[in-house]
């Protein structure tokens, strides 16, 4: 009994020694690519800023740029934005080597109410955006859109140059998902589908009018069994057809988030490949020891 409890407590040191190492995410400053940046909404309190930068785990960098978003950023991106608005919603976008893809992470998601990840990457891949990490955060409940015009600003301080046709598009792209979302009772992440995957047959078709998106539009919902009232179908024709002229390459979208976990683990580490060896090997010999000790 005595051999058997001291071969417990073996066993619990030694896996507890064997805990899977990860490798630490590389903290280094990115000469070529720029520094993360961190962006916060203009209506932040100081302690919500730094309750934001807690949840982006700001503080793992080597260092970061911060700047604010508010309603002059929101008119820039936006026409017809007003620049009253209140910011709350925040983010932070480390860019990637071209080809990378997106990666979209909302660290608060009790927090951000109506927009999801993939409803971000959508409409970030309409605004010009292919390749980095957004991470989104709010201290408090907010509906998050204001995060994407932040996106837009931090992605421009890293060096970048978008479209602000696009991002308008890409704004009225994310407020209609989430009304569809909301409005409509259909589930998030088939709002985001229905949206990719019009916008891939606009891009394998390459429909010359209106009426041949419309066209695309209706086989679509079809498809996916999803039913529209008469004005949001149209509202969703017009949006199509708005994109349809921006000559967007959308193919590529669904390998992009299919790419998303490869670039999570080649971001922030992944488990060390010799560890479930290791783990073999010890149980391996804990079982030829325990059957020594019956012998």
């Amino acid at each position: 009994m005595k051999k058997m409890l001291v071969a417990m407590c073996t066993l619990l040191l030694v896996t507890c020694g064997l805990q899977p190492t990860l490798a630490k995410a590389d903290t280094a400053i990115d000469e070529k690519l720029g520094l993360p940046i961190v962006v916060l909404g203009a209506n932040l309190t100081d302690a919500e800023k730094e309750s934001v930068k807690e949840s982006l785990k700001v503080e793992k960098d080597a260092e970061v740029e911060e700047i604010t978003v508010d309603g002059n950023d929101l008119v820039k991106y936006i026409k017809d934005g007003n620049s009253q608005a209140r910011m709350y919603s925040s983010a932070k976008i480390t860019r990637l080597d071209k080809g990378k893809g997106l990666v979209i992470k909302i660290v608060t998601p009790d927090n951000i109410t109506q927009v999801t990840n993939s409803m971000y990457a959508t409409a970030m891949l309409t605004a010009g955006i292919e390749d980095a990490i957004v991470e989104v955060a709010s201290p408090k409940p907010v509906t998050g859109h204001s995060a994407l015009v932040g996106i837009y600003k931090a992605y421009e301080v890293s060096g970048e140059t978008l479209d602000t046709e696009r991002t308008d598009v890409a704004n009225d792209e994310l407020n209609l998902a989430t009304k569809f979302a909301k409005d409509s009772g259909i589930d998030e992440d088939k709002v985001a589908e229905l949206l990719t995957e019009i916008k891939k047959a606009i891009a394998d078709n390459k429909p010359n009018t209106k009426e041949e998106v419309e066209k695309i539009v209706n086989e679509q919902l079809k498809k996916m069994n999803i039913n529209l009232s008469e004005a949001d179908r149209q509202m969703l024709i017009e949006l199509m057809d708005r994109i349809r002229g921006l000559n967007i390459d959308f193919g590529k979208l669904s390998d992009q988030l299919s790419e998303m976990a490869t670039t999570i683990k080649e971001k922030f580490g992944e488990i060390d490949p010799g560890f479930w060896e290791k783990v073999k090997r010890f149980f391996e010999n804990l079982i030829d020891s325990i059957k020594a000790w019956f012998k």
